[in-house]
């Protein structure tokens, strides 16, 4: 029988602690310019569920109402190029994503062989000229291993799902 980990499920309190100071950060700067109704209701849906990356065990877990409700492995970030740590927020979902090449600039598009992107897109950092976030791969067979330039590569179906049960707003943790 191999070693399993033992998920670590965040207190409410815990979650709430992160959302209230990631949303004061957030709204703090007067650039920021107020939600609208209908996004409104789009972040608090959000609010219900949220995903823990686990590096260590290479793994996202969604959560619904403090609720596990799947697991899913990932691919993370190689050396030099590693997933960062901490609470964030999905910032972008689009579907048949273009890829930017982090180093060359090169913009490889949607659904052309070498794009590693997939057909789902779930954005969750960016420092104005690179992104991070969850997505498909063209190559399946590195699911688990430190390949990518930050990102989290999801099997295909996996993403699909993911997508479905996410919103821009959704609260992401990310741990070692």
């Amino acid at each position: 029988m191999g070693s399993q980990r033992k998920v670590t499920k965040l207190a409410s309190w815990q979650l709430g602690d992160l959302w209230s100071s990631h949303q004061s950060s957030r709204f703090s700067r007067s650039t920021d310019r107020e939600y609208s109704m209908s996004q409104s209701a789009e972040a608090a849906s959000a609010w219900q569920s949220h995903l823990v990356v686990d590096l260590s065990d290479r793994l996202v877990y969604l959560y619904r109402d403090d609720r596990l409700q799947a697991s899913y492995p990932v691919a993370v970030g190689q050396l030099g190029w590693e997933t960062p740590t901490g609470s964030f927020q999905v910032l972008q979902m689009n579907q048949n994503p273009a890829w930017r090449q982090p180093i060359t600039g090169e913009v490889i598009p949607s659904g052309a062989n070498d794009n590693p992107l997939g057909d789902r897109w779930i954005g969750f950092w960016s420092n104005g000229r690179h992104q991070i976030g969850f997505h498909g791969t063209n190559e399946e067979h590195l699911i688990g291993q430190a390949v990518s330039h930050g990102c989290l590569r999801m099997r295909n179906q996996d993403i699909r799902m993911l997508y479905q049960q996410v919103a821009k707003g959704t609260l992401v943790l990310v741990r070692r």
